[in-house]
């Protein structure tokens, strides 16, 4: 069909329905039913350990090491494949290419087993590199197809819009499991992941059919494909100069770390440690927490904003971080399911400040005069996935030499006193 022009209702909302296509992902996939099922593979066997490699790995160190491995390969192929992107003219070719790869890979999550783990964490792996992948193709589009003045509320559209469909999915997904008898859970846990992919790929069809596809005639070279990766270190020289920026940046690299990890394994951390009871109040009282989580991170952003307003964005980000070591020290007593629904409400509350609030002061210490910004957040962005990488793989390692994964979150709390002593750093902009 002919491109429709910038700035089009019809456009921008197609491009916002991506959200509702892929954010059952995260909501699914990432944070409830298949940390739940994951779970319970390794307690129906009566092990909490697999051989991979010729080493002995505990199940929860071990999906923290592919995680890790998943955002290690994000963050170099996304500032690779987004230089050659822009060159060519072909994002819509790369944000399918990660959609199809991410969807069916989340299909192919119905046949995770134990018995064939090799394949089983590929399948989860290349459902993490779809996802993160495609946002990077997606996220990119927003100046393309909308003007300045309609990016704010397009992109909030977007997020709401995620919000309801991964809501709906998981509600139905809930119901599949709980309407069934505990022998047959596992098997209504596998179906959601084939509902995921589904899901995923069918809605994305009306964003693609209307997104442009802004094809050229360029010629891909070898300056074309490191293109990225040199105005990342542009923006990395810039921010040296820069004292407010690099010491924020400091700050935020190593709070990100412990926050972005928290985030990854609440559900694995709630399904192994918790006292629940049974199978089917462990997968209701996980669920529910997760949209405790979801549900009180909006009134947390609001919250925030609003003490932004009175104490600035520095001051408020070292309450938060000092909330995130109270709630990490909590975290390390927890065994009712009780003292889980009230660590999920507080994780919620500084969990949705603390990401809105953090892009937002990066975007205040960018200088004014910059017309680039898409490289500096492009470096936000990398810089985000690394730390998620030391933090998932530091987590992941302590849980496995000490055997205890309240000890990998004992030392989650190192990270946010390092960032909270970084904020204190922080000269006024």
């Amino acid at each position: 069909m002919t491109n429709l022009e910038k700035g089009n209702s019809k456009l921008l909302n197609a491009w916002a329905f991506y959200d509702w296509a892929n954010s059952v992902y995260t909501l699914v996939i990432s944070s409830t039913i298949f940390p739940i099922y994951y779970g319970a593979l390794f307690r129906v066997k009566g092990i909490e350990e697999v051989e991979l490699f010729g080493f002995m790995i505990r199940s929860e160190s071990l999906i923290s090491y592919v995680t890790a491995l998943g955002f290690l390969m994000i963050a170099f192929i996304s500032p690779l494949l987004s230089g050659i992107a822009d060159y060519l003219g072909n994002k819509k070719f790369f944000l399918k290419l990660f959609c199809y790869a991410g969807s069916i890979s989340c299909m192919s999550l119905y046949f995770f087993s134990l018995e064939n783990i090799i394949f089983s964490l590929t399948t989860y792996l290349f459902a993490l590199i779809g996802f993160w992948g495609s946002l990077v193709f997606y996220n990119s589009y927003l100046p393309d197809i909308a003007h300045k003045d309609q990016q704010d509320k397009i992109s909030a559209k977007g997020f709401s819009l995620g919000y309801i469909g991964s809501v709906i999915l998981l509600l139905i997904c809930l119901a599949m499991v709980m309407l069934v008898d505990e022998k047959h859970a596992i098997q209504m846990m596998r179906y959601s992941f084939l509902l995921v992919g589904i899901w995923w790929i069918g809605f994305s069809q009306y964003t693609y059919y209307y997104l442009p596809n802004n094809k050229n005639d360029n010629k891909l070279h070898r300056n074309v494909v490191f293109n990225g990766f040199k105005e990342l270190l542009k923006v990395w020289q810039q921010i040296k100069s820069i004292l407010p920026l690099k010491r924020y940046l400091a700050a935020f690299f190593v709070y990100s770390m412990a926050v972005q990890t928290i985030m990854i394994i609440a559900a694995y951390f709630g399904e192994k440690e918790v006292e629940w009871g049974s199978d089917s109040k462990r997968t209701t009282g996980l669920i529910i927490s997760i949209l405790v989580i979801q549900l009180v991170a909006v009134f947390g952003a609001w919250i925030t904003s609003m003490l932004v307003e009175k104490y600035g964005n520095i001051k408020v980000l070292m309450l938060l971080n000092f909330l995130w070591i109270l709630i990490c020290t909590y975290a390390y007593f927890i065994i009712t399911p009780n003292d889980f629904y009230i660590a999920a409400f507080f994780v919620g509350l500084v969990m949705g400040g603390i990401q809105s609030l953090s892009r937002s002061t990066y975007s205040k210490f960018i200088p004014s005069k910059t017309s680039d910004t898409t490289s500096f957040f492009s470096f936000y962005d990398v810089a985000e996935k690394i730390g998620i990488v030391i933090g998932m793989f530091t987590y992941g390692y302590i849980a496995d030499v000490t055997g205890k994964i309240q000890n990998a979150i004992l030392f989650l709390i190192l990270f946010f006193i390092v960032g909270l002593f970084l904020l204190v750093r922080v000269p006024k902009n």
